[in-house]
């Protein structure tokens, strides 16, 4: 792959993860996971968002940055880094979890650390339905998501959606992956990586034909 830096996003569910290991395994890159399980508030959060919000939302933003910051550091072994998130989905969240008071410190912190961080030079947002996120997250049986409920992932899933209806920091491919399978079926993975391999200018989009 010509890029150095992809950055794969979707709300949870949408197979961020996968999508990245697998793009690793085909290209011997360097992967970068987003960890959300060392965050010790997400359980907490999901029984009870009001009250965990800001820490969770204030651990993931730092945790976020220590792990960008190792994206400069120069790799002898892989030229092209794909990670599961871009750290700008930190405001996303916080935009649906935070109180206003809570927002105003959030964005104070957020802005001095955004402007260390490097853009990548594709980001790919894997958009699905709301049901197809929930059928995936019930399916992976995560111990820290089995309080999620369906109306948080339906707000967040509206959140994402604007969010990326107004990118413009970096190429966007935005790829409609609610009937397709790029896990388990190897020729949707085949044709979604053929659409990686063509040059992005702007936003595009990409709908596979079922």
């Amino acid at each position: 792959m010509r890029l150095e830096y992809i950055a794969i996003e979707g709300v949870i569910g949408a197979g961020k993860t996968s999508l990245a290991k697998k793009l690793c395994e085909k290209y011997d890159a360097r992967l970068l996971l987003e960890e959300h399980e060392a965050n010790p508030f997400l359980s907490d959060f999901y029984k009870d968002q009001h009250r965990y919000a800001f820490q969770t939302q204030l651990f993931f933003l730092l945790s976020r940055y220590r792990q960008q910051q190792e994206i400069s550091q120069h790799d002898l072994f892989h030229s092209t880094l794909v990670a599961d998130y871009i750290f700008a989905k930190d405001r996303i969240f916080a935009s649906i979890t935070l109180d206003e008071r809570e927002m105003v410190l959030y964005d104070k912190i957020a802005s001095l650390l955004e402007r260390d961080i490097q853009v990548p030079d594709l980001v790919v947002y894997l958009q699905s339905s709301t049901p197809r996120l929930l059928a995936n997250i019930r399916r992976r049986g995560r111990d820290y998501e089995s309080d999620m409920s369906e109306e948080y992932i339906r707000n967040l899933n509206e959140a994402y959606n604007q969010f990326f209806f107004n990118y413009k920091t970096s190429p966007l491919l935005v790829v409609n992956s609610t009937e397709i399978d790029f896990v388990n079926n190897e020729n949707d993975f085949d044709d979604l990586v053929d659409q990686l391999t063509r040059p992005v200018a702007g936003v595009q989009y990409y709908s596979p034909q079922k």
